[in-house]
């Protein structure tokens, strides 16, 4: 965010439609994803959400069962 559109950490009115018009601007440029394309983002994010998963539960599993061996 530009410093002279600041007064007092407070946003000037006049600042709000440049911003509105700049959003406005980048989402016309945006598409609608083919199918193909959103099969593949939700495979990567689903593959990332078990992954994470997965190493939570080593994670945890380590923590609370090592401590009872000992």
């Amino acid at each position: 965010m530009d410093v002279k559109y600041l007064v007092n950490e407070t946003i000037i009115p006049s600042y709000i439609p440049l911003k509105l018009s700049e959003y406005t601007r980048i989402l016309k440029l945006t598409r609608k994803p083919t199918r193909e394309e959103f099969l593949m983002i939700a495979k990567v994010a689903g593959a990332g959400i078990l992954i994470i998963g997965f190493i939570g539960f080593v994670i945890y599993f380590f923590l609370t069962e090592i401590p009872k061996l000992t």
